[in-house]
């Protein structure tokens, strides 16, 4: 579906972007992975080059700008181009309108949006050569409001607008832009966040009532659909927030 295009998708030593990395390159995709985790990204190295695709990676910090330019110009210069863009690297953390601090809604935003857009940004020289497309992961939260995660659920509604904006305006390069929204997935998101695991057993056998097909996601349904807006048999689908959530935005906080 996929074979020989060029893919860069961040946040891959882990989770969505994990997922997503190996469904490219099982789709034929010369792989670029970003991540921080040295270890973790060598092993979803390993595993997609051991199962006969191709993949690099790239150890950078997308908070800095410097490691946003560097994963870009490194991706061109090694693989000759950019065809697909996948923006999943992101963050969250608790904090509602009362007690977020602006150094940590500062944080939120400089990794879930900012990073993304100067991705995005940098990425069009190259996309518009290839009449590329960029797929941003958002969340649910981006669609629907959900309280105690503020900054995150903000953050999250910006990806969205700006997977609209760039779409319209990126679309006489040719260029496609859309963006997933995922439910409730598990992924190491929230442990990180700092939630123990019994607190994270918890929400997870919470999440299974408060999502209308009674289970949460797997990365692997999220990146199966990644991969479908990345390919041509979406050619004709540009600037959707695609909810892949069983059915959780259709329903009210409970």
């Amino acid at each position: 579906m996929l074979k020989g295009r060029i893919a860069l998708v961040t946040g891959a030593s882990s989770g969505i972007g994990r997922a997503t990395a190996i469904a490219m390159a099982e789709s034929g995709a010369r792989a670029a992975l970003v991540g921080r985790n040295v270890e973790e990204l060598q092993q979803v190295v390993r595993h997609i080059t051991e199962g006969g695709g191709e993949a690099i990676s790239f150890i950078a910090d997308l908070a800095v700008a410097d490691g946003r330019k560097r994963v870009v110009a490194e991706t061109v210069a090694l693989y000759g181009g950019l065809d697909i863009l996948v923006n999943c690297a992101g963050i969250i953390a608790g904090g509602t309108i009362e007690n977020t601090s602006l150094e940590d809604w500062r944080r939120m935003f400089n990794i879930n949006l900012d990073a993304v857009f100067e991705m995005m940004q940098l990425g069009v020289p190259h996309l518009e050569k290839s009449r590329g497309n960029i797929v941003n992961v958002s969340s649910v939260t981006g669609l629907r409001a959900f309280p105690g995660v503020l900054a995150y659920c903000v953050s999250k509604a910006g990806v969205d607008q700006l997977t609209r904006c760039g779409a319209l305006e990126l679309a006489p390069k040719g260029i496609r832009v859309n963006a997933v929204n995922p439910g409730v997935t598990v992924t190491n998101l929230h442990r990180r966040s700092g939630m123990d695991e019994g607190k994270y057993a918890a929400f997870l056998q919470h999440s299974v009532t408060t999502h209308p097909l009674g289970r949460v996601g797997t990365p692997e349904d999220v990146a199966n659909l990644i991969v479908f807006l990345a390919s041509d048999k979406a050619a004709w689908i540009t600037g959707v927030t695609c909810s892949v959530d069983g059915g959780r935005h259709q329903t009210c906080a409970r």
